[in-house]
């Protein structure tokens, strides 16, 4: 699912540039919002993932303690 938000960034970007080329970056300048969006989305699910591997390696550590 990660790289599916990846590649939704990159593909809305690159429409978007292109579209803004093509028509005026005046109509489009705004989509990039939803790139950025999609970027964010990506960058918080890598970020919670390393989170939750690091937070079950430590759960492991108290149980394997026990």
């Amino acid at each position: 699912m990660q790289l599916f938000w990846l590649a939704m960034a990159t593909v809305i970007a690159v429409s978007v540039t292109y579209m803004g080329i093509t028509e005026g970056f005046d109509k489009w300048g705004f989509n990039y919002v939803f790139a950025a969006l999609a970027l964010f989305v990506f960058l918080m699910r890598r970020y919670m993932m390393k989170r939750m591997k690091k937070h079950q390696e430590f759960l492991n550590n108290q149980q394997n303690k026990k």
